[in-house]
């Protein structure tokens, strides 16, 4: 493959959209219509953290149910895939070459931030798929730094692809609400479209700061396990154009915007 492939940030949401994703599925499934299919799947996921950098070589990774107080049902899903064993040991030639310390575990499965979006995105599982972790007590600069010591992926066939989420408060959440309904905090939407604001405009140092920039940033994240993927991503595609493909919010407070890193041929 010559093309050189875009970087992706979802916001993947509740599990319960594994059940039935709607129109945030349909922003994911797009995804795919747009590009060239990939050799291999880098999924970056918010519910992997680790100490330092950690990739799966799993050859049949598990489908993790990372959670609980859900129905039986979602449970009993399954995404059978195929890992990239391959792929694994290059993140982890380009990470040591940089001098950065990472592991590959041998049989790590995806979880939940990981298989729900791809069920959707491609459904057979036909797509090679390793996931790399991230570092919660890193910052926005490290995680910045990582996806720019990914990016040479992308001229490999490798589709980057972050999950987080652009808003992530769990204790403000509206669990009440359908997954259609598009309500939103007030204060989820202005930190929402600050994110927008800058991305849109390359102000990389203001998101790079964004805890003492964004505004309602401590509402916005309590914690920043599910905003560091989007820095990945922004290293990943640094100074290519920005585009926000898909915006909206579940259950009141969680803002479940897909941005592309890169253009499209």
């Amino acid at each position: 493959m010559s093309n050189r492939l875009p970087v992706y940030f979802i916001s993947h949401g509740s599990p319960m959209l594994a059940l039935g994703a709607g129109r945030f599925g349909d922003a994911w499934a797009k995804i795919t219509e747009e590009i060239e299919t990939p050799k291999a799947i880098l999924m970056i996921s918010a519910h992997w953290t680790t100490v330092a950098p950690v990739v799966s070589a799993a050859e049949k990774p598990e489908t993790i149910h990372d959670f609980g107080g859900f129905p039986r049902a979602l449970f009993e899903v399954q995404y059978p895939t195929v890992g990239a064993p391959w792929l694994a040991e290059r993140v982890a030639d380009l990470l040591q070459s940089a001098n950065w310390p990472v592991a590959i575990h041998p049989d790590r499965g995806l979880d939940h931030g990981a298989w729900v979006p791809l069920q959707e995105m491609y459904p057979m599982g036909e797509i090679p798929v390793a996931q790399l972790s991230i570092q919660p007590r890193q910052d926005p600069a490290y995680h910045y730094r990582l996806g720019k010591l990914l990016a040479p992926l992308r001229e490999e066939g490798v589709l980057i692809l972050a999950s987080g989420s652009i808003t992530h408060n769990l204790g403000d959440i509206h669990w009440h609400r359908d997954h259609d309904d598009n309500f939103s905090e007030a204060w989820a939407t202005e930190f929402q479209s600050w994110v927008s604001d800058q991305l849109l405009a390359g102000q990389t140092d203001a998101m790079l700061q964004y805890r003492a920039n964004a505004p309602h940033a401590h509402y916005a994240h309590p914690h920043d396990d599910h905003f560091m993927p989007l820095y990945v991503t922004m290293g990943a595609g640094d100074g290519e154009q920005v585009d926000r493909l898909f915006d909206g919010t579940m259950l009141g407070t969680l803002a479940m915007d897909v941005y592309r890193f890169g253009g499209v041929n």
